[in-house]
């Protein structure tokens, strides 16, 4: 089970009850319960949702995606047994381990690496052994974007990770980014579903993507993509980014938008026809569980219908002076719910995470307040490039950040959210959860 490392962490109003209430939402999306929840095994036979399958006489392959990708494949081993022939696991740095009966290899994330190359080319082997009577179980969860380095002819894996360090500095969504990655891989984009048919390929979807759309969940290497190349390239004119590419990434997206190169298989496409999929965890999943244990607790509980998007500063104003608000007219305990992934937009030179910057804005707005305590929560336990997972806030923070010499606004402005919160022994630490499923923010508020 996640907990979150509490020792370095400043006592404040209702932090213990809130890590609680998130670490009952770690529990809801442990890839091992999920993966054993949507798969059940009678017999020689094998039903994944609706679908049922014969593995009589048939040969099981695993392929996981992703930073759950081990444990999804340890539970799918040991649910399949015996006509499970071998698989391999493709994780990031820090989140694998030994696999029994699978090959775990880890690569950069979120930039591409030479490792993430060699997974691809080893999954690519791997692929062409299987055979047409063979069933496939694709394991994919958020981080296999990356993880999965694939970069057609012409463009260098410089060239791919470069483009990606545009992408994430420019405050492009997860969509839009991995609607560029898709039209960068020989894998990706149902690639990968065409290089495995005629094959059965069942892909179960532990998704970090907020309304699940399952082209943009490791950007999609066994669903059918509905993106063009023309969409790549309106992504990067959209940030202005166009110009600024690597010539080999440039040209090759013209090629392609020129109809010079395939594109990806759409829907419709032939090699889908003996795929299933299926989502079993996601945001809402998490967000779920912790409501649901509130509830338990006698909390009341405002869920925020909206996903949250946008800048990370704008969303962690909006949330701390709406916990603010709801401060001053309610006397019961509340717990404001929200999940999403916001963005950052990259123009100072500080460190921080988006989950960071969101708690950072949300205590300026809280400077001083009592009976309001926020979080904000990277769940797979990595927030931007530092080991935080995110930050816990309330309205002491900003008092303390000033009392160790730091000015949260300039810091805010320089996307130097780190430094503030460790200053006022604010972060949230988990490590590597080995799984994934966007953010999550919530706000226990009370009056004192």
């Amino acid at each position: 089970m996640i907990r979150f490392d509490r020792s370095g962490m400043r006592a404040g109003f209702g932090r213990d009850l809130v890590l609680d209430l998130l670490e009952r939402g770690f529990v809801a999306i442990d890839p091992k319960r999920t993966v054993s929840e949507a798969l059940a095994r009678d017999g020689d036979g094998l039903r994944v949702g609706g679908s049922d399958f014969d593995l009589s006489g048939r040969r099981v392959w695993t392929i996981a995606l992703g930073k759950a990708a081990v444990p999804m494949a340890e539970a799918a081993s040991e649910l399949i047994g015996l006509a499970s022939v071998g698989g391999i696991a493709v994780t990031r740095y820090g989140h694998g381990g030994s696999g029994s009966g699978f090959r775990v290899l880890e690569a950069g994330h979120p930039i591409p690496d030479e490792n993430g190359v060699r997974a691809a080319e080893a999954i690519a082997d791997f692929a062409d052994g299987i055979g047409r009577d063979d069933l496939v179980l694709c394991l994919l969860s958020g981080g296999g974007s990356a993880l999965l380095a694939a970069p057609p002819e012409g463009v260098s894996l410089e060239d791919l990770a470069e483009t990606t360090r545009l992408l994430l500095r420019s405050g492009a969504t997860i969509d839009e980014v991995n609607t560029v990655r898709r039209h960068l891989s020989t894998l990706q984009g149902g690639r990968l579903a065409r290089r495995l048919h005629p094959a059965t390929v069942v892909s179960l979807v532990l998704s970090d993507v907020i309304g699940d759309a399952l082209e943009s969940v490791a950007s999609g290497p066994t669903v059918p993509d509905p993106t063009g190349f023309d969409d790549a390239i309106g992504v990067l004119r959209r940030w202005r980014l166009w110009e600024r590419l690597p010539t080999g990434v440039h040209d090759h997206l013209t090629r392609g938008a020129e109809d010079r190169l395939d594109d990806t298989p759409k829907p419709g496409d032939p090699v889908f026809r003996e795929s299933v999929v299926e989502v079993i965890g996601n945001n809402a999943t998490f967000l779920d569980a912790v409501e649901r244990s509130a509830r338990e607790q006698g909390l009341g509980v405002l869920r925020v219908p909206e996903p949250l998007v946008g800048e990370a500063r704008d969303v962690g104003r909006e949330l701390g002076r709406r916990a603010a608000d709801v401060a001053d007219g309610r006397m019961d305990r509340t717990l404001l719910v929200a999940g999403g992934e916001t963005t950052v937009t990259v123009r100072g030179g500080g460190r921080g995470g988006r989950n960071q910057e969101l708690a950072l804005a949300a205590a300026l707005m809280l400077d001083d307040v009592e009976g309001v305590c926020v979080a904000a929560l990277a769940t797979d336990g990595s927030d931007g490039v530092t080991e935080a997972a995110g930050g816990i806030v309330d309205g002491a923070t900003i008092g303390l950040a000033r009392w160790a010499g730091i000015e949260p606004g300039e810091a805010l402005a320089d996307n130097d959210s780190h430094p503030v919160l460790a200053a006022s022994r604010d972060l949230l630490f988990t490590g590597p959860t080995r799984t994934n499923v966007a953010d999550v923010c919530v706000a226990l508020i009370a009056q004192t």
